[in-house]
């Protein structure tokens, strides 16, 4: 039996998870200590002693009658929880000492503090360090890998040289923010370039961005970290890089810090004074943000060596260095591996082995790999979240039909992608006896199923939405209500939240009105059987009648929209086709947007927008809105200066400017120039977010030219839409209110956790379509298409392959290769690369080939085929696969 001291929780606690450490007593005060020092390792904790099979136990020592102790006098707080951890241990020992020597069970303490060691050895305890107990473990060698490595800074600095500056303790940190001298902010690490970060300071109303240059500015904080920093003089500030630089030392870290120092020279940015921008260096770590991270071992050269560097797979953390006797096991597979801490000696932080994810490049591997990467939590719902679904068989009951209206005699019908199963909306329209229309959006009432507060209600709310991967959807709520009972399928009674409009045929709103209902979808269609059914000159019936009144009305609310200075932009979308055996994609497309798209998406816009009113109207200060902020001027300088060199004017004074000149953008001789403005406006945007009502003043969705928007129309799949439909059921007298619903602090942290896992959503779809990209490219060898330069960096050109909406570098400068001369002018922007120039959006040919040469990051690695540059471009070594016409032109909307 063993009992555990505080300090070893919050370093060990993967020790502790492994299934060979059971039988374990957690006293009281490390607990409480625990969740003092860090709530996620708590939280861990909490679920190790839920598992029955690890055995573990809480003992309540500071209720107990025979182990509660006062703090003495002159002891402080950290000796007298060590006091009370020794005498619970001895208590135990007298406890069990009633045994039967055979049965006797023998308590050990394990602790990582010395001086507890020390006086529970003279008090007659057995004591070990963790690490010792772990080592005498023989038959368990690999935990010894698990065990987190504990810096002795002192030591470590005497015997190595210093790299990087101390960091200031916390109480000076916060002195120094509090006078202005420091700054505090989250530290953001540059994906393109390791010694190049920015600290987003985010204070009362005060936003900005300060620039780290150079790797003992960035004195060891990992991406994500809150910081402090120190502005440098105006004299030393820089200007971002237009380099692209990656990690890619070897072992040896004595010749790396020397190299550092050359590639930190490469970073400074000559001219322009325009260009320089507020430049700071990390004095100290406010919060440590560190998670665990997945990657792969890089082995060390020496024979025998049991330190190695890993490399994480995201390219913004650094590699780590770690102990483990299994490095040749461990080659080529996917880990998960933890920092422990960063000596001011070390230029890599330590840390340790984890777990083992799978073989690199495995598809099952890469996925898991993706998902922990990005933060969507995936596991199996769990048996008190399954204990809030309905009971099956369901149906609708009298009691639902008493508080519902009663639809079914409606035409509506579902309009999706193919193979769509959580459908969250349906259609209807029909012509009134006034000559005027009526048109229904059907919500799925997904907010009937999962009430709040429940464990289903908590874990729908933790998850914020649905993540869809290539060949996975990770659902936000199960399948049963996803797919089943709350997915709006054909020919079957379904609940539902209705928006009705009465409008007159130039799509003017005449009434509004919000019901709960039941409805009885008539068909469930994907886009192209729309668009086959309106265009079909065969057809007349109830179904083909309703999506023509739609679409009509449609084209007059879009063309109204963009009138009023609505965006139309543009993001190169793909789709795969899979091979039905292998599931690997064999074929890569882009998009294809039909006009029911188009139909589908402006009447959940306006079903959005009428519900934001309605909500807003009724509860001014939580409501749950979401909001699209208008870009700073800044952010269009590359659009504005890439639409010039090719004679080109945009205006960005307002969305209406912008979209008028990106309408008027047009050239004869390359139709595609307008997609790739758009597509160029889109990385302009600013990302759009939910917020509470009460919690902000500007309201505005720019991309949609509207004053008030919010999210009603997918339950299904996003959360935020749940509590939109809580709060209109409210206003309409449908549903009764619950204190959080009306608490704008705690909307403002939900509207907080919705706003990241969005974005990890979107960063994990973009990594599932770049994994697949890759396979298919494996399969394909090597092939020259028709690029586009998007933009133009110091030593390399950013392009778009239109065919395959892939973007991708080419690099012209290559390790082992002489340098070319190359001559970056950041004012037009244009490369000129021995002699020949390139700007934005000039056209090029690109070899396209998978670099699997680097298992970690396999990449597709582009090289110049055309225009010829001596000494860069290579041969055409694969026959062209797109046609010699421009691609055609596809948008699709901002904001949804």
């Amino acid at each position: 039996m063993r009992i555990y001291s505080h300090g070893l929780f919050s370093f060990q606690i993967d020790i502790l998870e492994d299934p060979v450490i059971r039988n374990v007593i957690i006293p009281q005060t490390v607990l409480q200590e625990v969740r003092r020092r860090s709530a996620p390792v708590y939280k861990r904790i909490r679920d190790v002693l839920a598992n029955t099979e690890k055995h573990f136990y809480s003992f309540t020592n500071e209720h107990h009658k025979e182990t509660y102790i006062e703090q003495e006098q002159g002891e402080n707080a950290n000796d007298r929880n060590d006091r009370a951890i020794r005498i619970a241990v001895k208590w135990y020992n007298e406890h069990l000492k009633g045994l039967q020597d055979e049965d006797r069970i023998r308590v050990i303490l394990l602790t990582n503090d010395r001086k507890n060691k020390e006086k529970a050895v003279e008090e007659g305890i057995t004591a070990y360090t963790c690490e010792e107990y772990i080592k005498s473990l023989i038959a368990n060698p690999e935990l010894v890998d698990r065990l987190a490595c504990i810096n002795d800074e002192a030591n470590e600095i005497e015997n190595g040289r210093i790299i990087f500056s101390e960091h200031l303790p916390l109480s000076k940190l916060q002195q120094g923010i509090k006078s202005g001298l420091y700054l505090q902010g989250t530290f953001r690490a540059n994906r393109d370039n390791y010694l190049e970060a920015t600290v987003w300071v985010h204070g009362d109303g005060d936003e900005r961005e300060v620039l780290i240059q150079g790797l003992r500015n960035l004195n060891r904080a990992v991406h994500e970290d809150i910081v402090a920093v120190e502005l440098l003089s105006k004299d030393a500030w820089v200007a971002p890089s237009s380099v692209v630089l990656l990690d890619e030392a070897g072992q040896d870290e004595e010749d790396d810090v020397e190299k550092e120092e050359q590639k930190e020279n490469s970073l400074k940015t000559s001219g322009n004074k325009s260009m320089l921008r507020p430049t700071g260096r990390v004095v100290g770590i406010i919060k440590r943000n560190w998670r665990p991270f997945c990657g792969m071992l890089s082995k060390s050269q020496i024979k025998e060596a049991r330190r190695h560097l890993f490399t994480p797979a995201d390219r913004r953390i650094p590699r780590i260095r770690i102990e483990t006797r299994q490095a040749s096991t461990l080659e080529g597979q996917r880990i998960i591996v933890a920092i422990d801490g960063w000596p001011r000696t070390s230029r890599y932080p330590n840390g340790h082995f984890v777990k083992n994810l799978g073989t690199a490049g495995d598809k099952e591997t890469e996925t898991e790999v993706l998902l922990l990467e990005h933060d969507v939590p995936h596991q199996a719902f769990s048996q008190a979240v399954l204990s809030f679904l309905p009971k099956m068989p369901w149906s609708i009951t009298d009691q639902d039909m008493k508080l519902r209206e009663d639809l079914r005699h409606l035409c509506v019908c579902s309009v999706d992608p193919p193979g769509c199963t959580d459908i969250d909306d349906a259609l209807h329209c029909r012509k009134l006896e006034n000559g005027n229309l009526e048109v229904g959006v059907h919500i799925a009432d997904v907010s009937h199923f999962i009430r709040p507060g429940n464990a289903l209600d908590q874990e729908s709310a933790k998850r914020g939405t649905t993540v869809y991967l290539c060949e996975k959807r990770i659902d936000m709520v199960p399948e049963l209500l996803s797919s089943n009972l709350c997915s709006l399928r054909s020919n079957v009674d379904r609940l539902a939240f209705s928006c009705i409009w009465e409008m007159n045929h130039n799509a003017e709103i005449l009434k509004t009105r919000f019901t709960k209902s039941v409805i009885n979808s008539k068909a469930s269609l994907t886009y192209a059987e729309a668009q086959m059914k309106i265009d079909s000159s065969s057809l007349n019936d109830d179904i083909t009648s309703s999506l023509r009144g739609l679409n009509k009305l449609a084209k007059i609310l879009k063309k109204r929209r963009i009138d009023n200075g609505a965006l139309t932009l543009s993001s190169p979308e793909v789709r795969f086709h899979m091979d039905s055996e292998t599931h690997d994609p064999i074929d890569l497309q882009t998009k294809e947007l039909k006009e029911t798209n188009s139909m589908v998406e402006e009447f959940m816009l306006l079903a959005n927008i009428s519900v934001a009113q309605k909500i807003y109207d009724e509860f001014s200060e939580h409501a749950l809105l979401r909001k699209h902020p208008a870009p700073p001027p800044s952010n269009y300088d590359i659009l504005v200066k890439a639409a010039k060199s090719k004679g080109l004017d945009i205006k960005t004074d307002s969305a209406k400017a912008l979209a008028d000149s990106l309408d008027s953008a047009e050239s004869p001789s390359f139709p595609y120039l307008n997609t790739l403005l758009r597509i160029l406006a889109t990385r302009c945007m600013m990302q759009a977010v939910y917020f509470c009502s009460g919690m902000d003043t500007d309201f505005r969705h720019y991309g949609l030219a509207s004053p008030i928007y919010t999210h009603f129309t997918s339950p299904i799949r996003r959360y935020a839409d749940i509590i939109v439909h809580r709060l209109l059921a409210v206003a309409i007298g449908a549903d009764s209110t619950y204190p959080d619903l009306t608490d704008k602090h705690k909307l403002a942290d939900l509207c907080k956790n919705l706003n990241y896992r969005h974005k990890m959503a979107q960063y994990a779809q973009r990594a599932s379509v770049a994994f697949h990209t890759q396979l298919f490219f494996k399969n394909k060898g090597v092939v020259n298409e028709e690029a586009y330069i998007l933009f133009v960096r110091k030593n390399a050109i950013v392009v778009l392959i239109p065919k395959y909406g892939l973007e991708g570098t080419v690099f012209f400068e290559e390790k082992d290769k002489p340098k070319p001369t190359l001559l970056y002018n950041e004012e037009i922007p244009s490369l000129t690369v021995e002699g020949t120039p390139f700007y934005t959006f000039d056209k090029v040919i690109v070899n396209i080939m998978l670099d699997a040469s680097n298992i970690q990051h396999q990449k597709i690695r582009m090289a110049l085929v055309e225009p010829k540059v001596q000494g860069i471009s290579i041969p055409s070594q694969a026959k062209q696969l797109s046609g010699k016409n421009e691609p055609e032109k596809k948008k699709t909307k901002l904001g949804k």
